[in-house]
């Protein structure tokens, strides 16, 4: 069934332009959501939800307006192009729109829609995973499983003739351990997910991810507290890769950049990182947490190569910023919801592979911090400085890997840092992760492989929530 019919869609169209608008841009949203969470060995919650509604933005003589509504009946639409218009003629100002590009991609293939399944099979698997964990150790004292789908239809429709369609199916698990033992408290947790059907769990063991939890939290029982200093910091892959969207990833959107609230802005075809450094945005990536056929606007998404052998080579743009910069698109614009308004954002955003193993990286490096996991963090994105917590940590001791340690924070610069890589892993992982900008939360993936970083100065203590980006 059609989020609308292609002569509605005209309809409005139509409605705005006979305003005088320059352009209009028509997006529909049809959303549907579904969590079951067990806590004590209990199913305590399943919700769902449905979300169904479209927004106008109008361009009116260099005004840009936008409107809402839940309303999808021709009455409601029609006065909601009115109303755009309306607010449109209210000002003055500049625009531009770069040209589209490209032809859309394939939606992701969905096997087993995950409304198919009923929620019986899904809170098995999750009992699954609390046993699992609880069987680890007596340590374990408490256990929390998610599971969470989500199922979104958009069309986007503009003045220009353009009129693509995107399906987006999202399943992921969640699973977090706590572990205790004479008032010592530890937590780690799971979170794999990916942009698939219910066959997610075909090749994704709920009861492996909550044994890793548990072992995690249980080992970190055991840990010594984490040394301070500057020292060499090996950053592992997956997850490791939320230091450069955080720290050097928001500081190449367009909208910064065109701020010039970024130190990226004006570097173009200038180093920026080390040699061996190439990073990538890519909306493209099979079955990927960000990976979009369309961006929110429209745009095809692509692989954009951000910085090439350590030299800044691009921005992410969405259309207005583009057209501002002249520069073509590079489908970046989104949004969280119909309610919202299209910005630059990331989508698989991650640190391309290098030459090292592992095990190669560890036994070059006579001394510093193995950061296996990192968790939440702060950045300034105009100057790039950040905090980060390490969630799992080690030291490196004569080229080996050491005891455990725990309350670690890593704090730089992330410039500074890029330029610092030197050492590049072949064990490239992505990881999906929520990124919040200006209100608005979207769906990415991070990731790298594992990486040296020279020098970075290690703190002894641990840091709360406070980053924008969450697994």
């Amino acid at each position: 069934m059609p989020l609308l019919e292609p002569s509605l869609v005209d309809s409005v169209i139509k409605r705005a332009l006979k305003s005088g608008a320059d352009f209009v841009e028509l997006f529909v949203e049809r959303k549907r959501n579904q969590s079951i969470s067990v806590e004590e060995s209990k199913v305590q919650r399943i919700s769902s939800g449905n979300d169904l509604g479209a927004g106008l933005r109008i361009i009116h003589r260099g005004t840009v307006s936008y409107v809402y509504t839940e309303d999808l009946s021709e009455d409601g639409l029609l006065r909601s192009a009115d109303l755009a218009a309306q607010v449109g003629r209210r000002g003055g100002g500049r625009f531009a729109l770069a040209d589209l590009a490209g032809d859309a991609h394939k939606p992701q293939l969905i096997e087993v829609p995950p409304e198919s399944v009923g929620p019986e099979a899904k809170i098995e698997l999750l009992l699954e995973a609390d046993q699992a964990a609880r069987a680890v150790s007596g340590s374990i004292r408490q256990v929390a499983v998610g599971y969470g789908q989500s199922a979104q239809e958009v069309l986007v429709a503009t003045s220009e003739g353009m009129q693509h369609v995107d399906s987006r199916t999202r399943v992921r698990l969640m699973v977090h351990a706590v572990a205790e033992r004479n008032g010592e408290i530890q937590t780690a947790m799971e979170a794999p997910g990916m942009q698939q059907g219910f066959e997610f769990f075909d090749q994704t063991s709920p009861a492996e991810y909550a044994r890793a939890a548990a072992q995690r939290a249980v080992a970190l029982l055991d840990a010594a507290p984490s040394p301070a200093g500057a020292m060499p910091v090996v950053i592992g892959n997956e997850f490791g890769g939320v230091l450069f969207h955080e720290a050097c990833g928001h500081g190449l959107e367009a909208d910064f950049v065109g701020k010039g609230s970024t130190v990226f802005t004006g570097k173009i075809g200038q180093p920026v990182a080390s040699p061996i450094v190439t990073a990538i945005d890519d909306g493209t990536l099979t079955s990927r947490w960000g990976t979009l056929s369309v961006d929110d606007e429209g745009v095809p998404t692509r692989r954009n190569t951000l910085i090439q052998d350590g030299v800044l080579v691009s921005y992410m743009f969405d259309r207005i910023r583009a057209g501002q910069q002249n520069h073509p698109v590079t489908g970046n614009g989104r949004r969280q919801s119909y309610q919202h308004l299209p910005i630059p954002r990331m989508t698989n955003t991650f640190i391309a592979a290098g030459a090292h193993s592992v095990a190669d990286i560890i036994a070059a490096t006579p001394h510093g911090l193995y950061a296996k996991k990192l968790g939440a963090g702060q950045v300034d994105v105009t100057t790039g400085d950040f905090v980060f917590a390490v969630t799992e940590g080690y030291l490196i001791e004569n080229g080996q890997i050491g005891r455990p340690v725990r309350g670690a924070t890593i704090v730089g610069n992330g410039p500074r840092a890029l330029h610092r890589i030197d050492m590049v892993g072949n064990d490239l992982k992505l990881a999906p992760g929520t990124c919040g900008k200006e209100g608005q939360a979207v769906p990415v993936s991070v990731g790298q492989p594992t990486i040296r970083i020279s020098e970075l100065t290690v703190g002894g203590t641990g840091i709360g929530p406070a980053g924008a980006m969450r697994p």
